[in-house]
């Protein structure tokens, strides 16, 4: 057994967020954390809202709120529609709870303390007609170093490169389109060429391992060719504050959101153990060097997972060429994956909220079923490669794979047991084709447990969903419906008792792609409906005396283990009801319609 940190990207609380953001770190992380815990492994999964950075000022001042109570309302409705989508985090919280800013603060001691953060005088780019600092993202202008049009103030998305907003040339604000003015101003700069030979060796170590994605180990590499230091402090007026004197009560220097938010993982893992009244148990996920930890995100966060993050922890604990000592934290471990996805598009465009081409994670689930969307995105989603969410291919995974794949099987296996006995029957003798496919789907539990646990979640469901076409294909063959005389009964109880044994196997297979069902099978067959345990909402107060917000959290210790569990003879099972909706075809139209604003 092993202590697993899933570590899932902080979702952005300037607006609800869509379904393009889940199918990238909500589904994915949920689907492994679920699985470890089957696999016997204790899971720390955590994550909040990220509630700092000019965007949301942007963002607040068109709503005409402050920007508290702009993080306050999105904070809400992002927490509970990832509850919503069944993610089992042990504890989803937020970067504006005093936790968070303690925490955050300690790490930049330590970093400061040890040598690694330098302060310079540097550009930052005003709003001439605001008045307000423009974030390095909210420039864009044509790149320095290899000419692309499209590169952002802190990197290009082209050469993967770092970038200063005043290196590029043509520069333009994209929040109104002006030309930034760019003034003088001191910040604290995280000395990363100081820490690049740690960085690369960290990541050759990585490489050494095979398991990283070919494109996130490469391009964390590539950024490493062009290190240079990162300022890690804003002049803005919404964030933590510069812990140092003469810095702390500047209202007008902030440390950078990007700073702030990866540290969340930290923080979060300390509020957890906190709010469980054992308040150093994070500590067996973040100082053990036996423990594992797994960061979840779309591929655009690679740099602040695989660079930022990893510079950041190595200088808090002084293995950088500068040296050091940690300070209280101690040494703490750096990730042993970055598992970043690629995009999701959505009828072949890029989201956009402006131009209406979005779908919200909201408006989907008051329509669909959660798992019909989980499903769509383990089978087709962005894991290696780009992936498009249209409308017809939604409909038709969710009509010809889930509901007359799966859903048959388990609709007939209880409908039959129902009708001709009313409890799971005894077996007799097993025939060769019996033991065949009751092994195919004792095998499932390797091969699709190997490929989660590698992150290979499309080839895993698909895994899963062959062995679901086998049992089809062997209750087809086997006929148990023409079995009527006495004399053909105990082969009949034979069969439908292989039948509940695969459809009880695949279920617990399934359960991690698909949990909210799961426990529907469960209760098709007998049981309880507990074999997927859910998160909850939770009104909370701030440990530390801050205004009380929504967190997500739960009680996982019943997940069931990942091995075959016998069905028992004589369980009752009732005529069923659908365990899936199947779509009408009309849905398509009606959704590009509504994509339209008709």
């Amino acid at each position: 057994m092993s202590r697993v940190l899933s570590a899932v990207a902080w979702p952005y609380a300037n607006g609800p967020r869509h379904i393009g953001h889940v199918a990238g770190f909500g589904v994915p992380s949920d689907v492994f954390s679920r699985y470890m815990r089957m696999a016997g492994h204790d899971v720390l999964m955590v994550s909040g809202t990220d509630e700092h950075g000019t965007p949301i000022l942007i963002a607040a001042d068109e709503a005409g709120l402050s920007p508290q109570e702009l993080a306050d309302r999105n904070h809400r409705i992002i927490a509970e529609d990832l509850a919503a989508l069944g993610v089992s985090y042990d504890l989803y919280t937020r970067t504006t709870t005093r936790n968070h800013h303690a925490v955050v603060q300690e790490l930049f001691l330590g970093v400061h303390q040890n040598g690694y953060f330098v302060e310079q005088t540097t550009y930052g780019a005003i709003s001439p007609s605001t008045g307000r600092t423009l974030p390095d993202r909210y420039i864009e202008g044509t790149c320095p170093i290899c000419g692309y049009d499209g590169a952002r103030g802190d990197q290009c998305d082209n050469c993967g490169n770092q970038l200063d907003p005043a290196d590029l040339k043509n520069p333009v604000s994209r929040i109104n389109g002006e030309t930034p003015e760019f003034v003088e101003t001191q910040h604290f700069f995280l000395d990363l060429p100081a820490l690049a030979e740690a960085l690369g060796e960290w990541l050759d170590e990585r490489e050494a391992t095979g398991l990283w994605r070919p494109n996130v180990i490469r391009f964390s590499q590539n950024i490493l060719k062009e290190i240079r230091p990162r300022a890690m402090t804003r002049d803005i007026d919404w964030g933590i504050a510069v812990p140092l004197e003469g810095w702390q009560d500047n209202p007008t220097k902030k440390l950078y959101v990007w700073f702030d938010a990866v540290i969340g993982y930290l923080s979060a893992s300390i509020e957890w153990a906190r709010r469980l009244g054992e308040p150093e148990r994070w500590r067996d996920w973040w100082n053990d060097p036996e423990a594992l930890s797994y960061y979840f995100m779309g591929k655009d966060n690679i740099t602040f997972h695989s660079q930022i993050w990893p510079a950041e922890l190595l200088a808090y604990a002084g293995k950088g060429s500068k040296g050091g000592e940690p300070r209280q934290y101690g040494e703490l471990n750096l990730p042993t994956e970055v598992v970043s996805s690629e995009f999701l598009t959505m009828e072949g465009k890029k989201f956009s909220s402006s131009k209406r081409v979005v779908i919200y994670v909201r408006d989907l689930l008051s329509r669909y079923q959660p798992d019909a969307f989980r499903y769509f995105v383990a089978a087709a989603g962005p894991e290696n490669q780009d992936a498009d969410f249209t409308w017809s291919e939604f409909v038709r995974r969710t009509n010809d794979e889930l509901v007359a794949g799966w859903g048959n099987l388990v609709n007939r296996t209880a409908n039959l047991i129902a009708k001709n006995f009313g409890e799971i029957p005894a077996a007799g003798p097993l025939a060769p084709e019996d033991e065949a496919v009751l092994a195919v789907v004792e095998e499932a539990f390797g091969t699709v447990g190997d490929l989660i646990g590698r992150h290979r979640q499309k080839q895993a469901i698909g895994e899963a969903m062959r062995a679901v076409a086998e049992v089809n294909k062997y209750v087809s063959d086997s006929e148990p419906w023409k079995l009527k005389g006495d004399d053909q009964r105990e082969r009949l109880a034979t069969i439908l008792h292989v039948m509940a044994q695969c459809v009880a196997d695949l279920n617990l297979v399934l359960a991690p792609f698909l949990p909210f069902s799961a426990n529907l099978v469960d209760q098709a067959l007998g049981g309880a409906g507990d074999v997927a345990p859910m998160p909850r909402l939770e009104e909370v107060e701030d440990l530390d005396g801050g205004a009380g917000y929504p967190i997500i959290t739960g009680d996982y210790s019943a997940t069931p283990r990942w091995e075959r569990r016998p069905v028992v003879a004589g369980t009752p099972v009732a005529k069923p009801t659908p365990v899936f909706t199947k779509l009408d075809p009309s849905v398509v139209d009606e959704e590009l319609a509504r994509l339209a604003g008709e």
